[in-house]
């Protein structure tokens, strides 16, 4: 009996997830960044404390958003789909007598935060909000404690050419100018945004409770913008164009295992001219774009190694996971030529840039379609996972192929921090959680998923089983594709096999009853996610 006990006390202390228990949770969340923007996942701006996360942790490399801003928030935090949770666009599209289009959270649902706060955690968010703020849904009523947020984002500098809805933050509930002096003096939003997260930490710290940290850059979204020391950096740096760029990007993601090499890099849409073609004075003005972007990834990049070396400091890094992710693939709302406006240089303060398809392309490498779609270039995100107490060794710079959606945070932060998800709050009914935690990944094991994941966005649908994948742009007809054989979705394979189409289309159908998925009510959209105006 003794030698029992003590082999159960050893298996206890080597388990580093057992080790781990109830462990600090923190999400990053970019805007707009695609699949290969980063170096661990093929991008060539250098990003050396994402991969170093990267190398100590575990990269997914079949992890998925909801292909749009505020419906991937929504999901993310509540562990529903968009629809389940009101949130079936942005929030500023609210559809009278609708199942889903509700411009905010529902009742029905309930947050991590709220969910963690009930289980003892200290619960904080910094940036960009868009779940419905103008429609009462906020942050200090979503179960934070603590919050420094964005209404929709767009916000870069204390002094810049603002829109409606940018001109100010929240801190705690209470709304103040930007360049209010609690701020501090010429910031930059991905900077603010880690430091109070941080600040935000020390009082969980203080109070001796775990905690949830949300972190919402609004970086890389348009109004693209970054300090000029560091957009200066990467000038001409881009002189080789998309073409020659995807092609390396593609080379680095097989080369270092991340895609399988029987994949096609997904052809140069017809809308996207040759590099090669363009004159000397528009490649000049299309590095200047990607030089904007590259900084702003190189700043997220160096937030990355601040809250890193911010949480080593107090102590907490071993015993904190840490997700990075983006809320949708590469955006090329800009079109072919991207858009360069305002007052002073590109990427200023006053000035007014969007990426673009031609550079979104790239960002998207190797897979097609963009923000908007339910093609993988849509809907793919990057995923790093970095927990030292509870990845085990043997799984670290390991990559980990097993699909996953943004219902599965809910789940995994529920697990870990032993909390119980609810089935009605307030005297409201909850509905269900719908992921699965991701820590027998974090294990080398299988997930516990048994239904498909699905997706709706603007008609754009797409469910996605085991190996295949049934995926429709609004108004043309079903694909089907082998993801093991063709993720970037080059052979249709829907004519061969019309019985898993019916399947799958079926099993896509009962979801949207499930989940209150309503027929898209907007426009079409071109290629590049632009509105077209009905006739």
């Amino acid at each position: 009996m003794k030698t029992k006990l003590i082999l159960l006390l050893c298996c206890l202390i080597a388990s580093p997830a057992l080790a781990a228990q109830r462990p600090n949770i923190v999400v990053v969340l970019v805007d707009d960044m695609g699949f290969s923007d980063i170096g661990c996942y093929g991008g060539e701006a250098p990003t050396p404390n994402l991969d170093r996360l990267a190398a100590n942790g575990l990269r997914f490399t079949q992890f998925y958003n909801c292909a749009r801003c505020s419906p991937t928030r929504a999901s993310l935090i509540t562990g529903l789909y968009p629809h389940q949770a009101g949130m079936g666009w942005l929030d500023n599209m609210v559809v009278a007598n609708s199942r889903g289009f509700h411009g905010k959270l529902l009742p029905r649902s309930v947050t991590i935060a709220e969910v963690l706060r009930e289980a003892g955690y200290f619960t904080a968010m910094t940036g960009k909000w868009h779940m419905g703020q103008q429609h009462g849904c906020v942050p200090w009523n979503r179960g934070f404690d603590r919050s420094l947020n964005s209404r929709f984002g767009e916000v870069y500098f204390p002094k810049e050419a603002d829109r409606p809805g940018t001109k100010n933050l929240y801190l705690n509930g209470k709304e103040m100018p930007k360049d209010s002096p609690e701020f501090g003096k010429d910031w930059y939003s991905t900077d603010l945004f880690t430091e109070w997260g941080l600040k935000f930490i020390d009082e969980a710290k203080a109070q001796n409770k775990p905690f949830f940290l949300y972190i919402a850059q609004g970086a890389v979204h348009f109004p693209l913008r970054a300090p000029k020391e560091i957009i200066d950096k990467y000038r001409g740096k881009y002189m080789e164009g998309w073409d020659k760029l995807r092609e390396k990007r593609y080379a680095k993601q097989i080369e270092m295992g991340l895609i399988d090499s029987r994949w096609p890099l997904a052809p140069r849409p017809a809308d996207v001219p040759t590099w090669e073609s363009r004159a000397e004075d528009r490649k000049k003005r299309f590095d200047e774009i990607m030089a904007v972007y590259a900084a702003m990834i190189d700043r997220i990049d160096f937030a990355m190694g601040t809250l890193v070396d911010g949480l080593k400091q107090r102590g907490l890094l071993d015993d904190t996971l840490i997700l990075f992710l983006s809320d949708n693939g590469g955006n090329a709302e800009g079109g072919p030529p991207g858009v360069t406006a305002g007052e002073g240089p590109i990427g200023g303060p006053q000035s007014s840039v969007k990426l673009g398809m031609n550079w979104a392309t790239l960002a998207n490498t190797p897979f097609r379609r963009y923000k908007h779609f339910t093609h993988e270039g849509g809907i793919s995100t990057p995923l790093v996972a970095h927990w030292p107490a509870g990845i085990p060794e043997a799984r670290r710079n390991k990559f980990e192929k097993q699909p996953g959606h943004l219902i599965d945070i809910m789940a995994t932060a529920v697990d870990l921090a032993g909390a119980k998800y609810p089935r009605e709050r307030d005297g409201q009914v909850i509905e269900p959680m719908q992921g699965v935690s991701l820590r027998p990944a974090f294990e080398g094991k299988t997930l516990a998923r048994t239904q498909p994941i699905c997706w709706e966005h603007e008609g754009n649908k797409a469910v996605r089983d085991g190996k295949w994948k049934l995926v429709m742009r609004h108004r043309q007809p079903w694909e089907l594709f082998d993801m093991e054989a063709d993720r970037t979705e080059q052979k249709d394979l829907s004519k061969q096999h019309p019985d898993i189409v019916a399947k799958l289309e079926s099993a896509w159908n009962e979801w949207a009853k499930r989940t209150y998925v309503d027929e898209w009510p907007g426009p079409d959209h071109t290629d590049w996610g632009q509105d077209v105006p009905r006739k």
